[in-house]
């Protein structure tokens, strides 16, 4: 049975990232797949420094590490901060990135993101991508962003939009079927 572990760069109450991470759990259970949701609030870690390395490494760090070895995809939900990636995940992949095995090598991964603008998290997502396949990750090739938010979800945390539905759709089937080699 395929697993999945879903998570968001925010942890803010009401995110619209959060929704978006609960949408594709629902998505993907609904598919056969067993998910493990989590929030990074779970994971204390401080401010990624080479300094606290070797002696000094949060337990957080491997537990979070642990998770993304023992699934076979993983989603990411982000909103976009400035252009760029929010400082919770930019630390959590930090630390994940010195976690060995690496933890990047085993889950096909999944990125999508909710926010107000017109670009819907693009450039985040570029960004996030982007440092996903340095370290090693196989992402999905779907680009899951969302915005606008207003108006995109319904009352259930259930898109409305039509190609956003089919969007999702895709994604789900991908982290489903693409396997690692």
């Amino acid at each position: 049975m395929t697993t999945a572990l879903t998570l968001s760069g925010s942890i803010r109450t009401g995110s619209r990232n959060r929704i978006l991470q609960d949408h594709m759990g629902r998505k993907l259970t609904a598919a056969g797949v067993t998910v493990n949701a989590i929030s990074l609030a779970d994971f204390d870690m401080p401010i990624f420094n080479e300094d606290l390395e070797p002696d000094h490494v949060p337990e957080a760090a491997g537990r979070l590490a642990e998770l993304w070895r023992s699934h076979d995809a993983v989603f990411i939900a982000t909103p976009e901060y400035n252009g760029g990636l929010p400082p919770l995940l930019v630390n959590a992949l930090a630390w994940l990135s010195r976690q060995r095995p690496s933890p990047f090598r085993h889950p096909v991964i999944g990125i999508g993101g909710v926010s107000s603008g017109k670009y819907g998290t693009i450039w985040a997502l570029s960004h996030l991508r982007d440092s996903l396949s340095k370290v090693g990750g196989l992402v999905a090739p779907g680009l899951l962003g969302i915005g606008p938010d207003e108006d995109v979800f319904d009352e259930n945390g259930d898109f409305v939009e039509p190609a956003i539905i089919r969007k999702v759709d895709q994604l789900v089937h991908d982290l489903i079927h693409i396997k690692r080699g």
